[in-house]
């Protein structure tokens, strides 16, 4: 199996409903999420999938997350916006954009950063 990875960032602000301490408030994170696709063969030229696809795909998706309140975004208007449930939306959004793909690409997983240290991971 092949792996690739891109990675790409946002930030947006949030609060984690029924939280008991300082995240049910209002606050922000400088987000970096990490993609990671899998495949068994390369296409004709040598790639898994390419890496100017992959990062159109993120962005676009990022890009509707970025500078907003995420509480005020679907589905985290009932979800709480976590890193899990932000891994869990971005992993099911690229999905859906490369099931047309002919080399069998899939995602792996969708790593959601909240901090240097700190990120939750979704794969299925």
């Amino acid at each position: 199996m092949f792996e690739i990875t891109v990675e790409e960032t946002f930030s947006s602000g949030h609060a984690l409903r029924g939280y008991r301490g300082k995240c049910e408030n209002p606050h922000g994170h400088n987000y970096r999420v990490r993609v990671a696709l899998t495949g068994p063969r390369l296409n004709s030229i040598g790639l898994l999938y390419d890496f100017k696809q992959l990062k159109t795909i993120i962005r676009e998706e990022t890009e509707r997350l970025d500078h907003q309140y995420l509480n005020d975004l679907e589905p985290f208007r009932e979800m709480n916006p976590s890193a899990e449930n932000l891994a869990r939306f971005l992993f099911e959004r690229v999905r859906d954009q490369l099931q047309h793909n002919p080399e069998g690409v899939t995602v792996r997983t969708v790593t959601v950063y909240e901090t240097d240290i700190t990120a939750a991971v979704y794969s299925e």
